[in-house]
């Protein structure tokens, strides 16, 4: 049997299944991530052993395939954050990114050290696998459009943009109190330099490429009518650039290509104020039949250049992140027949989605301006995936023990395969009750 063609037909109906029913799923109780995690039960060794992977044989694999989608996802997440650095908007994800994910870290570690047999470093480890919530899984709650102004959505968005980055830290404190990464002596080296330095050598050198890259794009195309077009080699460039540079020196790739768009967002708010060029942009790509000629012209239009330039860039990213979420889910259901699942603990599941995370949230956000049912919500979508999938994988292939390397793959896949679904059932009703709980107060304002 022709196995390549096979698969070429599966997936082809799996996705042209996708276009055609996408409005139907965003009116169910479903997701997309549901639907692939069946896919790919069904061709594993559980189903019809069309696809054969193995946590362990295929670890630099999983690892790098989950780091490219996690990479473009961060940076559609920060190409998606309009309003400007000063807007007091960023306070949420910064509370939730920093003090709720630390938090999150400490009480996974506790519980890791203190209930399940872990030695300290692997407990540490386990907290940063899964302290950080996932921007791939997540885009039903995140922002869909940069004019969108919603808090929570924006809150969600920047906490899976920032903490994807801010979690590296405790990993590598885990790895190197497992005697697998040099922290130097009381802690000094992983201090200054796996995060001070990491952190925000990651974030500076993001955004400096994310502007520079940007305004020679902008100069270009309005001075010089020039570099028009092919504005997907502009995003996948940007991304590998910013990722490349920042690991080169020694900091965070996943902070700089989130930086980067952040950055590159941040541009084009300064450059093309107000809201009056986007809606032309949106118009034009809204339209069925669009005339490349019109296109062209907008792009090189010193007024509109620089929203037609993101919307390009954001529009090609949406679509790759949407093809890396099918890969790697359809992935994560074909690998969980080669998991030791006897080293789960479920209980641990309930616990971190239903104790950990709201409590956590619940710190992090007192005294703020959010609403008592944003931060109920905000508690509940903590959206486990993909991101802690490559941490996992990131640590194995660094030296983790097989035994404890069992025990946290068990332990990281009960809960992502948990989250996919819990949040992918509530999802659609929960924000459905939100936005018309939302629209009902503006319209008691007017």
């Amino acid at each position: 049997m022709d196995y390549f063609a096979l698969w070429a037909v599966l997936v082809g109906l799996l996705m042209i299944l996708m276009a055609l029913s996408g409005s139907v799923l965003s009116r169910l109780p479903l997701s997309t991530g549901m639907l692939y995690l069946v896919v790919g039960l069904a061709v594993s060794p559980w189903g019809v052993n069309l696809m054969r992977v193995d946590v362990q044989a295929n670890t630099e694999l999983l690892e790098r395939l989950t780091e490219v989608v996690v990479l473009v996802s961060l940076f559609t997440a920060g190409l998606k954050l309009s309003p400007g650095l000063k807007d007091r908007r960023w306070i949420l994800p910064l509370r939730l990114a920093l003090t709720s994910m630390v938090l999150t870290v400490l009480a996974i570690a506790a519980i890791g050290y203190l209930f399940l047999g872990l030695p300290l470093g692997a407990a540490i480890l386990l907290g940063g696998i899964l302290a950080p919530t996932d921007p791939v899984l997540a885009s039903d709650v995140q922002l869909s459009k940069p004019t969108d102004r919603d808090r929570l959505r924006f809150a969600l968005t920047g906490e899976g943009g920032l903490n994807d980055g801010t979690a590296f830290p405790f990993v590598m404190l885990g790895l190197g109190l497992l005697g697998q990464h040099e922290i130097g002596k009381y802690g000094w080296r992983w201090l200054l330099v796996d995060g001070v330095w990491g952190t925000f050598a990651g974030l500076g050198i993001g955004a400096l490429l994310g502007l520079a890259v940007g305004r020679l794009v902008l100069y270009l195309r309005r001075e010089h009518k020039e570099a028009v077009g092919l504005d997907e080699f502009l995003a996948l460039g940007l991304i590998a650039l910013s990722y490349g540079a920042a690991v080169l020196a020694h900091a965070y790739g996943f902070l700089a290509v989130f930086a980067a768009g952040v950055a590159l967002r941040h541009l084009v708010q300064s450059q093309a104020p107000g809201e009056s060029a986007a809606k032309v942009v949106a118009q034009a790509y809204a339209d069925p039949d669009p005339d490349q000629e019109v296109a062209d012209v907008i792009a090189v239009d010193r007024q509109h250049a620089p929203a037609f330039m993101a919307q390009a860039v954001l529009g090609f990213n949406e679509k790759v992140e949407r093809i890396g979420e099918l890969a790697v889910v359809i992935t994560i259901g074909a690998l969980l027949w080669s998991v030791q699942w006897h080293n789960a603990v479920w209980w641990f599941v309930p616990v971190l989605l239903l104790l950990i995370r709201p409590a956590a949230v619940a710190v992090g956000m007192y005294r703020s301006s959010s609403s008592s049912q944003q931060r109920w919500l905000l508690g509940w979508f903590g959206v486990r995936g993909i991101g802690s999938l490559y941490y996992l994988m990131y640590a194995m292939s660094h030296g983790l023990a097989p035994d404890l390397a069992d025990k946290l793959t068990a332990l990281t896949l009960s809960v992502v395969v948990t989250s996919i679904v819990v949040h992918g059932l509530s999802v659609t009703p929960m924000m459905n009750a939100y936005e018309a709980a939302s629209r009902s107060k503006r319209g008691r304002r007017l």
